[in-house]
């Protein structure tokens, strides 16, 4: 059996704070002289969203943060990342650490540092929030683009689909698309087939977080097949938020066997539980995916990601030298 820490491949689908190490929130929250965030146990997106933001809340100085990105790179090292492009969404930080423009330079500067320190490259996915007014993506927008020679590569869209449909942020996607930004929103998760429609046609999305429940509409799996749109799957996360019925029964079969690039992710791993790692070893496990489809989906991880051209052909030879080794 091929060692799956071995196989190259990218993290695509992990929003920072929700890839904490539960030993990080305990020294934090402790350092601040509040109450350790409980971080499971939900039953909703609504209880899932409100226990992200208080895991936020630990984070009260630069170096809070700093410590966070540098554990995240860490970890996508010890995952076998080769690309790693976390999403991160300034605002939550505002009445802690200060202005959006000098948080996200207190992450890209952490995240360079913990590059060079633990040997994965990395990008970061600006994210904007779509239970938020459009004006503020607008703004985000435009701050991405400001940063896309200091290491944004994508452009997300996060938070509850059933709040903000896709089709009203074109105006924030007009500006990164214009940039060379990827566009890479949530879509397909929460909501079905609509949600992903609208994210293509309005967006221009290059990849869609999620996007599994395009199962639910044949001619739009076809598309995101026909157009090569990847679609960053975490298998775990949707289990328990209820958007697949279980592991064995997951949309990531059907998907594949239809032709759309997909990569795996972790998502929040703080509050899901597995790691990147671990979800390829449960979709060997529990899905019963073959090595053939797990390099595939490593290859669409890296060949689909803000990684730059180099990269993403050596990752390619070193994914086919692992799928011929005996």
């Amino acid at each position: 059996m091929r060692d799956l820490l071995a196989l190259p491949k990218g993290h695509l689908h992990l929003h920072l704070e929700g890839g904490m190490r539960p030993s990080t929130l305990v020294d934090l929250a402790e350092a601040a002289g509040i109450g350790v965030p409980v971080v499971s146990g939900f039953g909703s997106f609504t209880a899932f969203a409100g226990m992200y933001v208080a895991a936020c809340e630990v984070l009260r100085t630069p170096d809070d943060l700093a410590r966070l990105v540098d554990e995240a790179v860490e970890d996508a090292s010890l995952s076998g990342s080769v690309w790693f492009e976390p999403s991160f969404y300034p605002p939550h930080h505002r009445e802690r650490l200060g202005p959006d423009d000098e948080v996200l330079e207190i992450v890209l500067e952490a995240l360079a540092a913990a590059s060079e320190r633990h040997g994965v490259a990395c990008g970061l996915m600006l994210a904007s929030d779509r239970t938020q007014p459009v004006s503020e993506a607008i703004v985000l927008a435009e701050l991405a683009v400001r940063y896309a020679d200091r290491g944004v590569v994508s452009f997300g869209l996060a938070n509850d689909e059933v709040l903000g449909a896709p089709e009203a942020f074109a105006p924030a996607y007009d500006i990164i698309r214009d940039a060379g930004l990827l566009s890479t929103p949530h879509a397909g998760e929460l909501c079905g087939p609509e949600s992903v429609r609208g994210a293509l046609d309005a967006l221009g999305a290059d990849r869609l977080q999620h996007g599994v429940r395009a199962v639910e509409d044949p001619a739009l799996v076809a598309r995101l097949a026909e157009e090569q749109v990847c679609c960053d799957v975490c298998p775990s996360s949707n289990v328990l938020l209820s958007v697949s019925p279980d592991l064995a029964g997951h949309q990531l079969v059907a998907m594949l066997e239809a032709g759309v690039p997909c990569s795996l992710n972790a998502d929040d791993p703080l509050l899901f539980g597995p790691g990147l790692l671990e979800e390829y070893e449960v979709c060997r496990s529990e899905m019963g995916l073959s090595d053939d489809q797990l390099a595939t989906i490593a290859r669409a991880s890296v060949g689909h990601s803000g990684a730059p051209d180099s990269l993403k052909a050596t990752a390619a030879k070193d994914i086919d030298s692992w799928l011929t080794a005996t």
